[in-house]
């Protein structure tokens, strides 16, 4: 990894720690409040910010411009809350990501839709209380991206390894009833060509996601 990549990295990840430090309620009554857990589960409506990779576009014969830079998609996942140290409620458990985004045809480029799906499993960094608490998270699994120009036969999608990092909350407005919301980086490594495949340079994209979670 390159000090570049190291230093974004490390910006994303203070970033995260600051969202997640804000987002941490706080407990005013004077009974304890409940404990994190012991299981959550979310289902939310996605954003991807895909962008426009000229490395990705290149490798299959794309102008960078016509490539999707936004999509719409869902995010959903669980967790179980085995330990609590100090502040901190450590969970693991699994996320998984389906995006899609489309470019219309224009007078001198083709219409193409671009698909990216990926799960993992994951560990997370809870702070806050049953009532409502914030996060930081990560993990690392497979993913499919498909970029497709659609006036031509589909071709196969590109299996890549996708480290995922980001932040989140979730607010209970009922015991078991949570508004819950999520930012990510998605991190595609790099893939060198094989037979049947055309590989994959090194690209990066944002999912901002707001649902609904249940404990």
């Amino acid at each position: 990894m390159s000090r570049l990549r190291i230093r974004r990295l490390l910006r994303h990840v203070c970033a995260l720690l600051i969202i997640a430090a804000a987002a941490a309620p706080t407990a005013h009554a004077q009974q304890a409040p409940p404990a994190i857990g012991p299981f959550a589960a979310d289902v939310r409506g996605a954003f991807a910010h895909f962008g426009q990779n000229q490395g990705l576009a290149s490798i299959r014969n794309l102008p960078a411009a016509d490539l999707p830079g936004i999509g719409l998609g869902v995010s959903v996942d669980g967790h179980w809350y085995f330990l609590k140290w100090h502040a901190i409620t450590f969970g693991l458990g699994a996320e998984a990501l389906l995006a899609r985004g489309h470019h219309g045809a224009t007078e001198i480029g083709p219409a193409v839709t671009t698909r990216f799906t990926t799960a993992s499993p994951q560990i997370s960094f809870n702070f806050g209380n049953g009532q409502g608490w914030s996060y930081l998270s990560g993990g690392i699994g497979p993913g499919r991206l498909a970029m497709q120009d659609t006036s031509l036969p589909p071709q196969p999608s590109e299996r890549v390894t996708v480290i995922n990092y980001g932040a989140g909350a979730r607010w209970f407005t009922t015991r078991h009833l949570a508004f819950t919301f999520d930012i990510r980086f998605y991190d595609l490594q790099q893939k060198p060509p094989s037979p049947g495949q055309l590989g994959n340079p090194h690209s990066s994209m944002f999912v901002g996601s707001v649902g609904m979670g249940l404990k």
